[in-house]
């Protein structure tokens, strides 16, 4: 178990917020020690690599971050591999190992930023894939009493970017282990986004296409439109993709043919938040050091010196003038905390 006092260097907007205390445990036992000394869950924020984070002030109270590392897999009849894998895994590290010993389904995942405990909290998705469609259960501690709780697929309460860990269990528990379906079987998912294009321009044939070059053209997609953080400042997409009734988007389509959606099921779609953004001139704008990136509008960074605040200035005028302009409400993605958006 490691215990600091600093703790800006853990989170990827590169806000120098500290806090009081901060603990790192390597095992469930560590954790239950450190619950049962005697603070209350609503004094303690678990936290995993901070890539989904924007503080608005120093932390007073105690920070967890898991040390639990560990990747075990089972490999069973019908080409099936169960894994159980720590929460402080790096996600990105867990996507090429998978692809580098032949279990499949997390590819279209890649270069996603954060650990495993918190893409299971967050539902990560992308091109198409999401967390929900590999998580069979999750493993929790309970953060008043120290109690091990194990949730099925089901209990975790899935949906776009959502959970119960996010919702209903929101600061109550905090999750020690994922457990995860792949499969020996290759089966690619090349519908979303520019996946397609990608493999093309790599001269991939998409017949033939293997586990290995598609996680390459997710990475090369995801290196184009996104700023690594050592560089600038930033937590990924900052907003959600908002799912709308489809009369909404017929109305914003009369004004715009060109406006894309992707459909949600249930009468609804979902709009790309960052061609709304773009639409409304954010593209590549900038409020003091905070700005809206010039490749991905979905994206905003500190440019340097930034505070919390002024990302959450910067999320609320484009908020704004999103709501003004098209009637659709942006939700942020990253926990603000120490505050709401």
């Amino acid at each position: 178990m490691r215990e600091e006092a600093d703790y800006f260097l853990h989170n990827t907007f590169g806000i120098k917020a500290k806090a009081r205390h901060f603990v790192e445990y390597e095992s469930v036992e560590e954790l239950q020690a450190v619950v049962r000394c005697g603070k209350r869950a609503e004094e303690m924020l678990h936290v995993g690599a901070g890539s989904n984070l924007l503080f608005l002030s120093d932390v007073d109270g105690l920070v967890l971050h898991s040390a639990i590392r560990s990747i075990e897999a089972d490999e069973r009849e019908g080409g099936v591999v169960s894994l159980r894998v720590g929460a402080g895994v790096v996600w990105d590290d867990l996507v090429a190992h998978c692809v580098a010993n032949g279990w499949h389904g997390l590819e279209n995942l890649s270069l996603i930023p954060g650990e495993v405990g918190a893409a299971a909290v967050q539902n990560i998705g992308a091109y198409g894939v999401e967390a929900k469609d590999v998580v069979t259960a999750v493993e929790t501690v309970d953060l008043r009493d120290g109690s091990v709780h194990v949730f099925d697929a089901p209990e975790c309460g899935y949906g776009y970017r959502k959970s119960v860990f996010k919702g209903d269990l929101r600061g109550r528990c905090a999750v020690t282990y994922v457990h995860m379906m792949l499969s020996r079987r290759f089966a690619p998912d090349l519908e979303y986004g520019g996946v397609r294009d990608a493999l093309r321009a790599a001269g991939v044939e998409l017949a033939c296409v293997s586990p290995r070059q598609l996680r390459e053209a997710i990475i090369a997609i995801r290196r184009a439109k996104l700023p690594d953080p050592a560089v600038k400042g930033n937590a990924g997409s900052f907003f959600m993709n908002p799912v709308v009734e489809r009369g909404v988007y017929e109305r914003i389509r009369a004004g715009y043919p060109a406006a894309p959606c992707y459909e949600a099921g249930e009468g609804k779609v979902k709009i790309p938040a960052g061609w709304l953004i773009e639409q409304c001139g954010w593209k590549g704008r900038a409020l003091g050091c905070a700005a809206v990136h010039d490749k991905q509008a979905l994206v905003l960074v500190n440019l340097g010196g930034a505070t919390g605040q002024d990302i959450l200035r910067l999320c609320n005028a484009v908020r704004a003038d999103v709501l003004a302009k098209f009637g659709v409400e942006l939700r942020p993605e990253v926990n603000i905390i120490g505050g709401t958006a």
